[in-house]
């Protein structure tokens, strides 16, 4: 089973890009994320013809996540990330798709800091920490994926001290990503790539993509059961030199079967 991550920033804007990306590269399973679509403007008629059952959580002008399954329809699971009832952002979907559970997440950017915003970051990752403990209590394979916001390493960004102001890069989100590992969960990417150049976002600055100055934040994180099944994982880079393309590009991973 192939499972992929893909902020899209703008699914009605990068329709077309969007479709192409699923014919070509064909994910049993795809996690969107930057929908920036209310709900009743997600564009579900054009993904069902394209083969895709889906869920989403959309919000206006912002946000927004989604998970799409080809074949199939997608069994929702849980909608908001649990642990805060007044949080109005449209961050995490959830879903069973043929014998996995898939929680696709857009973690808050958090600039500027300090400030609100970095604390918001802060508060949703410990949130996000405290649910996927509870979902280890699943007996299943669970592939937690989207755009962390969070630069693991120094090793997943191109000259660290150009980042060493932003958000993304301070060391308690580090830590909090760092925390969400030891408590048994797997960057399936730098698991099997340890010692590799990978991003997974380049900046629309500075001619960052044709420089490759580019940062990993993209990341699919793995439950025991998942890992034990990682057959491979990469980064479809060639996505974001296309015309109008998104700043990410899609990352993935390889389950064998059972």
């Amino acid at each position: 089973m192939k499972i992929a991550t893909f902020n899209v920033n703008g699914v009605n804007g990068r329709l077309d890009l969007l479709l192409q990306w699923l014919e070509e590269s064909k994910p049993e399973v795809a996690c969107l994320q930057e929908l920036k679509s209310p709900d009743d403007k997600f564009p579900a008629r054009a993904i069902e013809q394209a083969g895709y059952g889906a869920i989403w959580h959309g919000q206006a002008r912002w946000n927004g996540v989604a998970i799409l399954a080809r074949g199939c329809d997608p069994v929702e699971t849980c909608r908001g990330l649990p642990g805060d009832p007044g949080d109005s952002q449209s961050r995490y979907i959830e879903a069973a798709v043929n014998g996995v559970l898939v929680g696709c997440l857009y973690a808050p950017n958090g600039n500027p800091r300090p400030g609100p915003k970095f604390d918001y970051k802060l508060a949703w990752l410990e949130r996000l920490i405290v649910h996927a403990d509870a979902l280890k209590a699943a007996d299943c394979p669970i592939v937690l994926a989207g755009d962390y916001n969070v630069i693991p390493t120094e090793s997943d960004v191109y000259k660290p001290e150009r980042w060493a102001d932003d958000a993304l890069f301070q060391p308690e989100p580090r830590a909090l990503y760092r925390k969400l590992l030891k408590r048994g969960w797997t960057d399936a990417i730098r698991h099997l790539h340890p010692d590799e150049t990978i991003y997974t976002f380049w900046d629309y600055w500075r001619n960052a993509w044709s420089r490759n100055a580019g940062i990993r934040i993209d990341h699919l994180l793995l439950n025991r059961q998942a890992a034990d099944r990682l057959a491979a994982a990469g980064v479809e880079r060639e996505v974001r030199g296309q015309p109008h393309a998104s700043d990410h590009a899609p990352a993935w991973v390889q389950l064998r079967a059972a």
